[in-house]
């Protein structure tokens, strides 16, 4: 399994008791006066490229830090792998997040003894002395001068994928094809508020009623992809985007992090599960199956032991109960999809279908 080891193990799991709203800040300082659940900002939104201010793509400068276990940073990975730069851009291991924030695993760094802290939120005070709030998964770090140059999980993967796609492996997929950016981004920004962010929007309000709005509009927002994908090998068609690889994100945790805290606010009959929706379990599937998870992903998503020969706990602020076990769950991730005869038109009736993707930008 890459890069851990027995001990490194043991520290991954001295994670904070999610029975215990206050140990998650989120769940407490991030609410609008409604009781609905508002992530905090990025506190940095660096960009690479050639222009002014912007980071230039310099293979084995920066580092990726960041837990598997947060979709944000499995986003990152994932991208990572598919275009061939995970060599370029190193991952090192966030772990033990507490009251201080995320900690710097000692594996396959200096950090620590070059800078003097294996602290996260240290590198962000390093780069910008007014910051508050909370260091987050993922962080690329400029390791050559142990600055940051961004947190902002939103515009990295258009970097990977554009700034530096001169060091692309040959072969490697056009994940953000240009006649395709503004229905793209307008996709993606309508996933992240409606998916990503809606299961914390419906586990992390402190109003009822701001809960069930949220699991109202991720339910059905599951089931226009559901449609949107039966005639569809991927979201636009054919070929795997960006898109698909941000929807994945959430699709492959759901189960096991997700769903178990949903169900104990709503009850078991009343949370969908993945599988209800047949075209989109079978989608996630087909990514699952093309390198969407490593074997160190499958730890951190409940579906393969550590060195111990342990499990990781389910369950994103309520312990998981009912699940399959993770050997069960596994096969079922691994049955075959059926979806290769698909490709599809990248046309569908939204977001942006009556021309407004005209208008937008994800600058």
């Amino acid at each position: 399994m890459a890069s851990l080891t027995s001990g490194l193990e043991a520290d991954l799991l001295n994670k904070p008791d999610p029975t215990d709203r206050s140990s998650f800040p989120e769940t407490n300082v991030e609410q609008t006066p409604d009781g609905a659940f508002r992530r905090q900002r990025n506190w940095f939104s660096g960009r690479f490229g050639d222009g002014p201010g912007q980071a230039p793509a310099e293979p084995g400068r920066y580092l990726l830090l960041g837990n598997p276990g947060c979709g944000w940073n499995r986003r990152q990975l994932i991208l990572l792998r598919l275009l061939g730069l995970s060599d370029a851009v190193p991952f090192v291991l966030l772990t033990g997040r507490d009251e201080k924030g995320w900690r710097i695993a000692s594996a396959d760094n200096d950090l620590a003894d070059r800078f003097g802290s294996s602290l996260l939120n240290d590198y962000y005070r390093r780069t910008d002395p007014s910051f508050k709030g909370r260091g987050t998964s993922p962080t690329v770090l400029d390791a050559k001068t142990g600055t940051v140059v961004s947190n902002n999980y939103h515009l990295l993967p258009q970097d990977w994928e554009v700034a530096w796609k001169a060091h692309h492996a040959p072969g490697a997929p056009d994940l953000y094809p240009e006649a395709l950016h503004q229905e793209i981004d307008l996709l993606n920004q309508q996933i992240f508020d409606d998916v990503n962010n809606g299961t914390y929007k419906v586990l992390f309000a402190t109003s009822r009623d701001a809960a069930l709005t949220a699991k109202t509009v991720f339910e059905a927002r599951l089931a226009d992809y559901d449609f949107r994908l039966a005639s569809r090998r991927f979201l636009f068609g054919p070929e795997i985007t960006d898109s698909d690889v941000r929807l994945f994100q959430t699709l492959s945790s759901y189960e096991r992090n997700y769903r178990p805290g949903i169900a104990e606010i709503f009850g078991e009959q009343e949370t969908a599960h993945l599988q209800d929706y047949a075209n989109l379990w079978a989608y996630a599937r087909d990514l699952f199956a093309q390198g969407f998870v490593d074997d160190r992903e499958l730890y951190f998503l409940g579906l393969e032991p550590g060195p111990s020969g342990d499990y990781i706990d389910g369950g994103l602020v309520l312990k998981a109960t009912g699940l399959l076990g993770p050997a069960e769950d596994l096969a079922r991730w691994q049955e075959p999809s059926g979806r290769e005869s698909l490709t599809g038109s990248p046309l569908y009736s939204g977001p942006g279908g009556g021309g407004s993707y005209e208008l937008w930008r994800f600058a």
